[in-house]
């Protein structure tokens, strides 16, 4: 359980997932680092609806410092999201109102997701990307449930 929002993580990333893609997830947790990401991006490549398997490759690769490889992670969980919950591909396009993403599932992953971009793009030095996102996290998440307030503050402090 998710001691912050009190939600189950696997509801809060995207609910559940198929035993095929569930025994890689067990590999990678037993595996040295280099099959653990093998692993995992098979597990992607197997099962591209299997939306917590993009959440666990975006930090995995965020942990790593591969800034890349995770928003490469994180972009393609998104759009997976996306389509999961019947939103646009185009998150610049997504309005309040299109879904209630307070509701655990592929929309509050994929609100979560979007916050996710937000931290990556900020890592990798791109403020304007992030600055756009954490603009589009505020309109669709206004009481900040999520916590942009926190990209937000370190937007704030690099400047």
């Amino acid at each position: 359980m998710n001691l912050g929002t009190g939600i189950e993580s696997v509801e809060l990333f995207g609910g559940t997932v198929s035993p095929a893609v569930q025994h890689l997830i067990d590999v990678a947790r037993n595996a040295l680092p280099a099959q653990v990401q093998a692993a995992l991006w098979t597990a992607v490549a197997t099962a591209p609806d299997q939306l917590p398997v993009y959440y666990m490759l975006y930090k995995m690769h965020a942990g790593r410092g591969e800034l890349d490889l995770a928003l490469q992670a994180a972009s393609k969980g998104l759009a997976a999201a996306a389509q999961a919950a019947q939103l646009s591909l185009d998150w610049q396009t997504v309005l309040p109102g299109a879904t209630d993403f307070s509701v655990p599932g592929p929309a509050r992953f994929w609100l979560f997701t979007l916050k996710a971009l937000a931290f990556i793009q900020l890592r990798r030095g791109e403020r304007d990307s992030a600055t756009a996102l954490v603009a589009r996290l505020r309109l669709l998440d206004p009481d900040d449930h999520l916590g942009a307030s926190v990209i937000e503050a370190l937007l704030s402090e690099s400047t």
